[in-house]
């Protein structure tokens, strides 16, 4: 690791004043918790993902009647406050207080309120909805099935799946999200984590992204639509 790092720190000392600054952006993010590198994410005045909605998500959103909904890893909002002004009954949630910040505001700017709770997926709870979306919910390799396992919990017999992630091919694309393919998704990781759900269709798909800052260019992305 630590020949790793010398030889990152010559490519990017070949690069002056700006690659130090990379650099010593990318160190600093290393160093930080998970809660700190969101939050410092969601700092800025513009919104890193965009205030629309995700495209697939809205999509697959006006074939279902509005009913209650969980958005787990919420980020700035742009789902639920769509969700929202679309008559639904939404619960969110995310680990940056900076993130719920901007939501709330999305929020308020369209009129409507959003109930948005700072919380760590592994303690979250919240009543049976009937419909969840989990819109780049990513997380380390070894905790993806327990999480994932219960938050699927939490959605009633019959209710809807939305899913939309970066496959592992998305490594290196440049467009956005882990550029580590653990952090990603296979369609057989997906399967599996919806396994007991009643039928869940599983693809992947080439696309571009305008999405924000952060999620823009051609990706690699998995798309999952089920019943469970």
């Amino acid at each position: 690791m630590l020949k790793s790092l010398k030889k990152t720190k010559a490519l990017f000392s070949k690069l002056g004043l700006l690659g130090h600054s990379i650099l010593h952006h990318i160190l600093n993010l290393h160093n930080m918790n998970p809660e700190e590198i969101w939050n410092t994410r969601y700092s800025k005045t513009q919104y890193a993902y965009g205030k629309a909605p995700n495209e697939f998500f809205e999509k697959e959103l006006e074939k279902l009647p509005p009913t209650s909904i969980l958005f787990p890893a919420e980020g700035e909002g742009r789902n639920a406050v769509h969700a929202l002004r679309k008559g639904w009954n939404v619960v969110a949630f995310d680990s940056s207080n900076k993130g719920r910040d901007k939501a709330i505001a999305l929020a308020q700017e369209h009129g409507v309120i959003l109930d948005y709770r700072v919380e760590d997926a592994q303690f979250f709870e919240c009543p049976k909805v009937e419909a969840i979306v989990y819109c780049y919910f990513h997380i380390p390799k070894s905790l993806k099935e327990n999480l994932y396992t219960r938050l699927n919990s939490f959605l009633s017999d019959n209710g809807a799946l939305i899913f939309e992630g970066f496959s592992y091919k998305n490594v290196g694309m440049g467009s956005g999200g882990p550029q580590k393919e653990g952090m990603c998704f296979t369609t057989q990781e997906v399967q599996e984590l919806f396994s007991d759900f009643k039928a869940v269709k599983v693809w992947e798909e080439r696309v571009k992204l305008t999405e924000g800052e952060y999620h823009n260019g051609e990706a690699w992305v998995i798309r999952a639509i089920g019943t469970k």
